[in-house]
């Protein structure tokens, strides 16, 4: 065989999430329209989702859940895998739940946030060492909204993608490997709730966004903590084709999200009209990068 008649190596996209379902919320469509093209996608989930509650009211009667959470929670994900024509492994940590109340009580026992830092990126230099993706994916350092094991999943991803890469490092978790990009998803990108909130608007639609736009604005006003996504936008990825199988993932995650849900409430067509895009902010590149990006892979093809 001649060496013209191989084909190139795929590329490989990493992402980096906290629960399952939390992929199916951020970069699903960019995922697949990726894993369409033949880019090697893999989700790392980092906890088992087992602290969820039932949010869709069709599955209160369900007794599997109430049972066993993770384990259903483990089935949903494999089946918005496949939707998404995408790979998935389990990092192996326990959902350590979303503490309410003042004071906040204590996270459980050995979940996920309460790892130390060490031991919770482990299994994700190992995975980055044996998967070898060219570019990751996570949340910013509020974890795109500030859950602790969405923030412990930043950190672990930022640990990863500085320490893979050296060999002296993590030793025991396989051949060194530099990842050569990493993103923040930006799905809480303020801009993209403002466009689809007056276009609901202008149809004479109801927005269930305006009560959080007006949270962002106050919270602006008053000089607090940015809005979510903080990050400047630096790179746009068109991928309105896919929003159904985004949905359609959403919807496999069956306890975790309700099909006449906040998600739902804006039409696929309409917001390939408005925003047909998701948005990501680059924060580490090994390779030269032009703003703005229109794709992951920039500086890589």
């Amino acid at each position: 065989m001649t060496a013209s008649t191989h084909s190139p190596a795929p590329l490989r996209l990493l992402a980096v999430h906290a629960h399952p379902d939390d992929e199916s919320s951020k970069g699903a469509a960019t995922m697949a329209m990726y894993a369409a093209a033949g880019v090697d996608v893999m989700v790392a989930t980092c906890t088992d989702g087992s602290r969820g509650d039932i949010q869709n009211p069709a599955v209160e009667g369900d007794p599997h859940p109430k049972r066993d959470m993770a384990g259903a929670r483990r089935l949903e994900m494999n089946q918005a895998a496949k939707i998404l024509g995408i790979k998935q492994r389990w990092l192996g940590f326990m959902d350590s739940g979303l503490p309410e109340g003042d004071p906040l009580p204590p996270l459980p026992p050995g979940s996920f946030a309460l790892q130390p830092l060490p031991r919770a990126a482990a299994p994700l230099v190992r995975l980055v060492r044996d998967f070898k993706p060219h570019v990751m994916v996570s949340y910013d350092e509020n974890g795109g909204y500030p859950h602790p094991d969405h923030i412990m999943a930043h950190r672990v991803a930022v640990e990863a993608f500085a320490a893979a890469g050296d060999p002296d490092r993590y030793p025991g978790t396989g051949p060194a490997w530099q990842p050569s990009k990493l993103y923040y998803d930006r799905a809480f990108n303020p801009a993209r709730f403002r466009a689809l909130h007056f276009a609901l608007e202008e149809a004479g639609l109801q927005s269930p966004y305006a009560e959080r736009l007006a949270a962002w604005l106050e919270a602006d006003a008053e000089g607090h903590t940015p809005p979510p996504g903080g990050h400047p936008t630096t790179t746009q990825i068109d991928c309105g084709d896919y929003f159904e199988a985004r949905d359609d993932a959403l919807r496999a995650h069956r306890t975790q999200v309700d099909p006449l849900g906040f998600f739902f409430a804006v039409s696929a067509d309409m917001q390939r009209r408005v925003w047909p895009w998701e948005d990501y902010s680059l924060i580490e590149t090994k390779v030269p990068a032009t703003f703005p990006e229109k794709d992951l892979f920039a500086g890589l093809r």
